[in-house]
């Protein structure tokens, strides 16, 4: 089959890999779109999991402001080079993440940040409920775990669903960003701030 331009386009489109890349991916499968996107996906994702845990000491502050100018935030998002914090991707991603914290409220950057105190106390609180409705003791454990699950995906900016787009975690969108860079990315810090409320900010 031939490999045209204008299907290395959309496939470059779809997955923001090179033109070279693109094009074996499309001849390996056969022209199949689908087939090429998932396998460049997965490539990139292998390849992002090989960036985690270098050290990340540039980056850029970020600021969002909703429309009525009542609620913003500050974001503290890092990477490796100055060169990657100064891409559209990453400034990109900066305001997505931006614009999540503000419309979602997360407090907490990753589930270890979140004080054990109060994921006790939210355990304490699930079990409990749990027994009160009735549920079989051997199944309870199993029952507050999926209700924790959900506990954190409130709390947590990387457990989230992307406003976006509900069928991906804000921790997929990052691992996308360091794949398609090649630098690793980790959100520093955040703040949210809302007229007559206080300072809802995450130190992690």
């Amino acid at each position: 089959m031939v490999i045209t331009a204008q299907m290395v386009k959309e496939l470059r489109e779809l997955t923001g890999a090179g033109p070279l890349d693109c094009k074996k991916a499309l001849e390996q499968f056969g022209g199949n779109i689908d087939k090429a996107t998932e396998f460049l996906r997965e490539k990139g994702l292998a390849k992002a999991a090989k960036s985690l845990g270098r050290a990340t000491n540039e980056g850029i502050i970020h600021a969002y402001i909703h429309h009525n100018n009542r609620l913003g935030v500050l974001l503290e998002l890092n990477c490796e080079t100055d060169f990657v914090a100064k891409t559209d991707v990453f400034r990109t991603l900066a305001n997505d993440l931006a614009l999540q914290i503000a419309n979602l409220g997360a407090r907490y950057v990753k589930r270890e940040d979140v004080p054990e105190a109060l994921v006790e106390a939210e355990r304490d609180l699930q079990r409990r409920r749990a027994l009160e409705e009735g549920k079989p003791d051997n199944v309870v454990e199993r029952i507050v775990d999926g209700r924790m699950s959900k506990f954190y995906e409130e709390l947590v900016l990387v457990e989230q669903p992307f406003i976006k787009d509900d069928g991906t975690t804000i921790g997929t969108l990052i691992t996308q960003a360091i794949a398609d860079l090649g630098e690793n990315i980790t959100v520093g810090r955040f703040a949210r701030f809302v007229i007559g409320e206080e300072i809802d900010a995450d130190e992690a």
